[in-house]
């Protein structure tokens, strides 16, 4: 009853090819490789610029649809605003991008019938306080065939406001009250 067993090594260790494991390693840093040079040349091209004109979005037929960034110039009279549904409409008109002055291009934007001019709507934000007359709107979303440009983002700017400086311009424009 006595039963041994004994194990024995073998005489020679014969390794396990790896080359199929080369090729699929290989392969997946090539596709890693590719996935990363593609996100980095979409969103270069993509992001090549901030933003396009209300004069080149409107007349370009190849942006109705399509997600875009645009800016103009804001016109103050043509601003409605819904408070119980959120919604804001308004006018932009093309801003002149070789003016070096921004305040100065705006005004002029705004008083320039000739300008090309854009219907914004905005859906489910409360109106902004620097919504106003003659301000820089810089907005992303889609111009429908229309020709209303149906905006999800709206950003503003407006330096005419704050040129003087600080408190006193303010005060000078009523945007603080004294004492403030």
């Amino acid at each position: 009853m006595t039963d041994t067993m004994q194990w024995e090594k073998p005489a020679v260790y014969v390794p396990r090819k790896a080359n199929g494991d080369k090729v699929k390693f290989l392969i997946g840093g090539a596709l890693i490789l590719g996935a990363v040079a593609f996100l980095i040349l979409s969103s270069t091209l993509s992001g090549a610029r901030f933003f396009i004109t209300v004069d080149e979005l409107v007349t370009d037929p190849q942006y109705v649809g399509q997600p875009v960034r645009v800016t103009g110039a804001v016109i103050g009279d043509t601003i409605q605003y819904d408070g119980e549904n959120l919604i804001i409409e308004f006018v932009v008109a093309d801003v002149d991008s070789d003016s070096p002055e921004l305040g100065e291009a705006l005004h002029l934007a705004v008083n320039d019938p000739t300008a090309a001019r854009m219907q914004v709507r905005v859906v489910n934000q409360v109106k902004p306080d620097l919504l106003r007359h003659e301000a820089q709107a810089i907005m992303t979303g889609t111009l429908d065939a229309n020709g209303v440009f149906h905006a999800t983002e709206l950003n503003l700017k407006c330096p005419t406001r704050f040129v003087e400086s600080m408190p006193e311009g303010l005060i000078e424009e009523g945007i603080l009250e004294e004492g403030a």
